[in-house]
């Protein structure tokens, strides 16, 4: 029996009033806070597609964070900014659809799973935590405590039967608004099943919570490092190119791209850190597309498997060898491009240069070589 077919919607088409500006888009773990769900949601094997709903003229910011990626321009409410999603969705044939506030970086993936399982005997889903705290009324001063039994704090992603929830959106007052569509699908009529949430996926809404979001994320990243190591001929009448800067010189590194050893160490380096081979895997030089091409590109396309990976690029480390050309005077202008193509400050990358007291090919002045490593944070299950 086919699955039926399943996407997720990401709601971030807010503008952040109460954080000091749209949180969506600003950095968490060296990210945008988008970007943890949107990669949590595309990688899980139950969900076909990920959409997101943002406010018009955030088109710029969405790109900038994710890339080009499918979206829909939501409206002036989280209502009216689903309902838009949903149509899109229900328009592409997607059967089920998990709503999910982007407010919520953390997603784990036993959560989903939950949810989509649930959906087999139930129209819609949706994670739940039990109340632990005492609850009270009061502003100013201390009120009565509130019985918390069978309280529980209801959280996203939630998921539905799509056609269901559309028909939910239909009946629902067209002057009031809904704190979730999980109460909408409830006023229609259908149940909602709830499943075991996870401190993960609290909301970030203050400024404070995104101390609180880091501390937790920090908690679940390991540490990984791995190195590269690249080798170029040095020809008359090719151009140096050395960690991404064109070096004035009588020779150039020769390669079926440009060459550049330095980016193609750091390169490998970060394919090795999430075990996703080497550059020749992911570029092969037998492919005539990569002739001549630049390696920021390909350093680019590694960071890039990184992120998508869940994981944050903490340093790197350069070790250039050769008689010549000096690496002395170029040094902070390899730094700043390397730094500028990772996407990182410039003092989380060293450039170092040595050379081999004259012995191998590169002490006889016929190539130059280049070894690297990388440390980044990732996932602990990733």
């Amino acid at each position: 029996m086919d699955r039926l077919k399943t996407a997720a919607l990401i709601v971030a088409a807010g503008q952040g009033t109460r954080a000091g500006g749209p949180k969506q888009f600003r950095t968490l773990g060296g990210r945008p806070m988008l970007a943890w769900s949107h990669a949590a949601l595309s990688a899980h094997p139950a969900i076909d597609q990920v959409l997101v709903a943002i406010a018009s003229g955030q088109e710029g910011e969405l790109a900038a964070a994710l890339g080009e990626v499918p979206f829909v321009i939501g409206g002036a409410t989280r209502r009216e900014s689903v309902r838009a999603g949903l149509d899109r969705l229900a328009a592409e044939g997607i059967e089920r659809v998990l709503v999910h506030d982007a407010a919520r970086p953390f997603v784990p993936a036993a959560v989903v799973d939950a949810l989509v399982a649930a959906l087999d005997g139930d129209a819609g889903a949706t994670p739940a935590i039990a109340v632990a705290d005492t609850l009270a009324r009061g502003i100013e001063v201390l009120g009565d405590t509130v019985p918390r039994d069978g309280l529980v704090r209801i959280q996203t992603p939630q998921a539905f039967r799509l056609a269901d929830l559309i028909a939910a959106h239909d009946a629902w007052p067209a002057d009031a608004e809904a704190t979730d569509d999980a109460q909408m699908l409830r006023a229609a009529g259908h149940t909602v099943a709830l499943v075991e949430g996870s401190p993960m996926l609290d909301k970030i809404t203050y400024p404070a919570d995104f101390a609180a979001a880091e501390a937790r994320l920090a908690g679940t990243l390991v540490s990984r490092s791995a190195t590269g190591f690249d080798v170029h001929r040095l020809e008359a009448g090719e151009e140096l190119w050395l960690g991404g800067v064109l070096i004035p010189h009588d020779k150039g590194l020769s390669g079926h791209s440009d060459a550049d050893v330095a980016l193609h160490a750091i390169t490998d380096a970060l394919l090795g850190t999430i075990g996703a081979g080497d550059i020749g895997l992911h570029f092969p030089p037998s492919d005539p597309q990569w002739k001549g091409a630049r390696s920021d590109q390909f350093l680019a396309h590694a960071a890039g498997l990184v992120r998508a990976a869940g994981g944050i690029v903490d340093f790197v480390d350069l070790t250039l060898m050769c008689e010549a050309p000096k690496i002395g005077p170029h040094r902070q202008a390899m730094r700043e491009r390397i730094a500028e193509i990772l996407q990182l400050p410039v003092a989380h990358v060293s450039v170092k240069a040595t050379t081999t007291e004259r012995l191998g090919f590169t002490g006889r002045g016929e190539g130059v070589a280049a070894q690297a490593c990388a440390t980044i944070r990732i996932p602990g299950q990733a």
